[in-house]
């Protein structure tokens, strides 16, 4: 049997569910249904069937947070692969093919959205068993979701008779409600449920068939690429050149080999605040939560909070209290979040592009306050992180070390800080933090100056290769 290797895809942006999951910080990297978040949970949901470490296919903004968390729960040399701008997931799933093939293996690809929630995963596991064999024998297998309503949110997959992994007749497109409805009553259809399963070679054959000019300019910006550890940095005016396309579109409604396993595993796609209520824990009255909430005399209402949330005598409302925004919106239209993104956009507002905390290859810093001539930021290096050698030519900078040890590069002097020990960096100060120690360290930063962005930094010297 050919190895098994899961591709996570990981590049949408999931504004669906603002203010947590903009472009800049999509839902896959939050933890909304558990402990982890979802690009963890879904590595951990297929782990025990993998033969080696997964493929992730990200964006370049995203890149160091997709390794960061996988590295968070154990997972050792991951190929990411990044895409320099967004061709959608024909494209993706092909550069992640090349990927796995790269070594001379032609494994089973399990091809997984990251931002999906799977309750049974056990279920999930036999059902990948169950359809390998097909997939074995050259089939392109999907995962159709057992319908629970007459959904008009999702596309739709109707099957060939016969029980198991069987043939699947077209897709659909969304319906309306009525359709939905005539589909439920027929049977034979299922939700569309965006995971498939085939050999890495089978897939490249049948994009070959059917949209050469995409393999081709995906194999151009794969060879094309450079190496920097576990990142593999697709070419882009190659990969630029590339189509935009759904493997939907692009292969499984034109492919003869297109099989369907209809699948009940507690399935969502969490696409809105309220899909999230759902498969949330509710208490007796409705409520789900997520943080520190006190509801009372209230009913069906969700709220994701960093701080105390209070509900009183309110019903079927989603409430988001995050570092950046407040998004309060009864639960039947919250999908109306896309027009407060589209203002934010029209209004040129960096709420819809910008997180307030920003991770880095080193770490993370959280901007906490802010005015004119001073901007103060909570600082996070990873052990053995290595910030660049560098100097700003508009702004000075104090450090407080609160939790670690700072090896502090100014100048020629190079020396250690510890907890409650501070140092001040001069305009123009050629400097440098380190984390020499075994545990995060953690400091406050307070520049002043006259201009403070983030674009006021010369390198000289930088590990991770950025100028």
């Amino acid at each position: 049997m050919n190895p098994l290797q899961p591709v996570l895809l990981s590049g949408g942006s999931g504004t669906r569910l603002w203010p947590l999951s903009r472009e800049a910080y999509p839902k896959q990297f939050l933890a909304l249904a558990g402990r982890h978040t979802m690009l963890q949970d879904t590595w951990l949901r297929v782990a025990p069937l993998a033969s080696q470490a997964p493929i992730v296919v990200a964006n370049e903004e995203h890149r160091f947070l997709a390794g960061e968390q996988l590295r968070q729960v154990g997972v050792d040399g991951a190929a990411i692969v990044l895409e320099p701008v967004g061709r959608n997931t024909a494209p993706a799933i092909a550069a992640a093919a090349l990927q796995a093939m790269a070594g001379g293996d032609d494994p089973l690809l399990l091809v997984l959205p990251s931002d999906h929630v799977v309750r049974d995963a056990a279920a999930f596991q036999a059902a990948v068993r169950e359809a390998s064999p097909a997939a074995e024998s050259g089939a392109l297998v999907t995962f159709g979701i057992v319908p629970e309503s007459p959904e008009t949110g999702f596309g739709y997959i109707q099957a060939g008779p016969g029980r198991g992994v069987r043939q699947v007749l077209r897709f659909v497109e969304k319906p309306d409600a009525a359709t939905a409805r005539a589909y439920l009553e027929e049977g034979g259809y299922y939700w569309n449920s965006g995971m498939f399963l085939f050999r890495a070679s089978r897939y490249l054959e049948e994009l070959g068939r059917f949209r050469p000019e995409m393999l081709e300019a995906v194999r151009a910006a794969f060879a094309g690429a450079t190496r920097d550890g576990d990142f593999v940095r697709l070419d882009r005016d190659a990969f630029a050149a590339a189509p935009a396309d759904s493997i939907d579109y692009a292969v499984m409604e034109k492919t003869g080999t297109a099989m369907v396993l209809p699948v009940d595993i507690g399935w969502n796609d969490v696409g809105s605040w309220s899909a999230l209520w759902q498969v949330s824990a509710q208490d007796a009255h409705g409520n789900a939560h997520n943080g520190e909430v006190i509801a009372i005399d209230s009913r069906n209402s969700y709220v994701w909070s960093r701080r105390m949330v209070a509900l009183v005598g309110v019903d079927d409302l989603v409430v988001v209290e995050t570092d950046d925004a407040v998004l309060v919106a009864r639960k039947d239209r919250v999908q109306q979040v896309k027009d407060v993104v589209a203002r934010l956009k029209a209004d040129d507002r960096s709420h819809a592009v910008l997180h307030r905390e920003v991770h880095r290859p080193w770490g993370s810093y959280d901007s906490i306050d802010s005015d004119t001539g001073f901007q103060v930021k909570r600082i996070k290096v990873k052990p053995g992180g290595r910030l660049s050698l560098q100097s700003h030519a508009h702004r000075a900078e104090h450090w407080i070390v609160v939790r670690g040890t700072a090896r502090v590069t100014r100048d020629h002097d190079v020396f250690e800080l510890h907890a409650n020990q501070s140092t001040y960096i001069p305009l123009g100060a050629k400097h440098r933090l380190e984390n020499p120690g075994s545990d995060v360290l953690e400091l406050i930063e307070v520049q002043s100056g006259d201009y403070l962005g983030e674009d006021d930094i010369v390198r000289y010297d930088d590990v991770y290769g950025r100028s």
